[in-house]
């Protein structure tokens, strides 16, 4: 008797092997492991790949903007068929509670999910396929720092011209964001952020999508749509107008951030998108790691000459002029002639190294943004190459926003903030440097601007500290006055006059302070030089960040 109950209580916790596949198949469902889910099926014995296979589920979990899926434990309603209480968690209609219906066969003596349509959602039944209806609430209200309205809700209409130069444009999805669009619920012929302000906070401003999701004709789950809070961003009004005014139509970008919590004050332009090559604001990174290195000291001297050669290549100073004495005295000259063969000195793996900690390489963290870029250490190439990347040209690349945020780490002492547009966020700070070194490009900074190649971004009783750039587009080389001079076509005269260098500058004020208060990124494609053009567009924002 003890025998018996014994095999008849083994034979009640008994699973059959059909039941434990359909089980396992939910489980790998709900975990995420499609492959595993393939695997446990007929569908190869039926001749269908595992990417039609993989298509089928997500296009369904699109289609339902599903976020989350949850099973129960399988029962048995037939001789091969199980039914398993399914949860789906989605974005536009809800909680979906259905039944998914598994039926087992056997393929080569082994229980396999016998594969249908109806097995890509819970709750489909045969001839069903899944659709959707979908619709948007009205787009919530966009506001500055001091809650004035930029873009009024619903309408989308800016504010003021000012605000109109940051709020950026609605428009119809691109092409790259069509599926992540659709996944999250929202219909196809949507306006969406697509440039500025409302491209940033485009999730944020559109709410949550609202609708009816269907399987065939009968309803599976619905869920109005529901608006989002008005999005009050960091952009300062007063500080967007220096900018807007600074730049005055002009190609380029301007940024104007609170180093202290990553705030972007203002963005006029092309700040976030605009990428060039850094030209010589890019000294910073470089000075940052000849220091780290030990490759250098701000005291240590350097030959006055016009030129570097590297490779065979002479690189010259800005119009050939003679540079050269102190690390400090030969930043704030910005000397091509000392930081190209500093950089061969310092090495392409701590140049590319250094550089990714400022952030290149990664994405900044602001919808689209671009991400600054140079070369790998193992393809920068020779040394002219090492040494044209150590002064921001080759193929360095950078925008507004990457250079403002190099501007910001010095002054933060070696900390990079992460930046943002939302008012009160504050996403932390990355270990860039120790504060010594960066108190040592501190100081030549400040002596850029005392005595270097920014003074015209001074600031009568404030000290602020700067770097020039002027980035080469082409070869800015003057011409061999012994050649002599062919007569020019009048659209080559037009050409002529247009500068083949972008202007560059990068700043903060005040620069004594433990924490300044204001950093500045500017740049202006074929303007000129950094010192005359970009520098008097900084201090103009600086001025008014302050």
């Amino acid at each position: 008797m003890l025998a018996f109950g014994a095999g008849a209580l083994l034979g009640a916790r008994h699973v059959p092997s059909s039941q434990r596949v359909a089980e396992r198949f939910a489980a790998a469902w709900q975990g995420g492991d499609l492959a595993r889910m393939y695997a446990l099926t007929d569908a190869a014995a039926q001749k269908r790949s595992l990417r039609s296979f993989v298509g089928d589920y997500r296009k369904a979990e699109a289609t339902a903007t599903a976020a989350h899926v949850q099973f129960g434990r399988a029962r048995r309603t037939g001789d091969s068929t199980f039914e398993i209480a399914a949860t789906v968690t989605t974005n536009a209609f809800g909680t979906v509670r259905s039944v998914l219906t598994v039926p087992v066969g056997m393929v080569d003596g082994q229980p396999r999910v016998t594969w249908t349509p109806t097995l890509a959602f819970p709750g489909l039944r045969a001839g069903e396929s899944l659709t959707r209806r979908t619709d948007l609430p009205p787009r919530a209200a966009l506001l500055a720092r001091d809650r004035t309205a930029m873009v009024r809700g619903g309408d989308g209409v800016a504010g003021s011209p000012i605000a109109a130069s940051i709020v950026g444009d609605l428009g119809t999805m691109p092409a790259d964001r069509q599926d992540a669009l659709y996944a999250e619920g929202v219909p196809q012929d949507s306006q969406v952020g697509v440039s500025g302000l409302e491209r940033v906070f485009d999730e944020r401003l559109r709410g949550r999508p609202g609708g009816v999701l269907l399987a065939g004709s009968r309803t599976l789950a619905s869920q109005p749509p529901r608006p989002a809070r008005a999005v009050r961003t960091t952009i300062s009004l007063k500080v967007q107008a220096a900018a807007v005014n600074a730049l005055a139509g002009r190609l380029g970008g301007v940024v104007s951030m609170r180093p202290k919590t990553g705030e972007i004050l203002a963005a006029a332009g092309i700040p976030l998108s605009g990428l060039q090559p850094p030209g010589s604001t890019f000294k910073i990174i470089t000075a940052t790691a000849a220091l780290e290195t030990k490759a250098t000291t701000l005291a240590t001297g350097y030959p006055v000459q016009t030129a570097a050669t590297l490779e065979g290549v002479t690189l010259e100073n800005a119009n050939g002029e003679y540079c050269g004495g102190t690390l400090v005295q030969s930043f704030a000259k910005s000397c091509n002639s000392v930081f190209a063969p500093l950089g061969v000195k310092v090495g392409a793996e701590r140049l590319v190294a250094t550089a990714r900690r400022f952030g290149f390489d990664q994405d900044p963290g602001i919808p689209g943004a671009a991400t600054p870029t140079l070369p790998s250490a193992d393809q920068i190439g020779d040394d002219l190459a090492i040494g044209s990347s150590a002064i921001g040209q080759g193929r360095v690349q950078a925008t507004a926003l990457t250079m403002t945020l190099v501007g910001a780490t010095i002054a933060l002492h070696g900390e990079r903030p992460r930046p943002t547009f939302a008012y009160g966020q504050r996403l932390g700070r990355v270990r860039v440097t120790t504060p010594k070194v960066a108190k040592e490009v501190a100081t030549m900074m400040q002596a850029v601007v005392a005595y270097g190649t920014g003074v015209s971004a001074a600031i009568p009783g404030t000290i602020v500290a700067g770097k020039t750039g002027t980035a080469e587009l082409e070869n800015t080389r003057k011409p061999d006055d012994s050649v002599p001079a062919v007569p020019l076509t009048p659209e080559e005269v037009l050409a002529a006059q247009i500068p083949d260098t972008d202007a560059w500058f990068v700043g903060y004020a005040p620069a004594r302070r433990k924490e300044p208060r204001a950093v500045v990124g500017v740049l202006l494609v074929r303007a000129g030089t950094g010192g005359d053009i970009a520098a008097p567009v900084a201090r103009q924002v600086l001025e008014a960040a302050l």
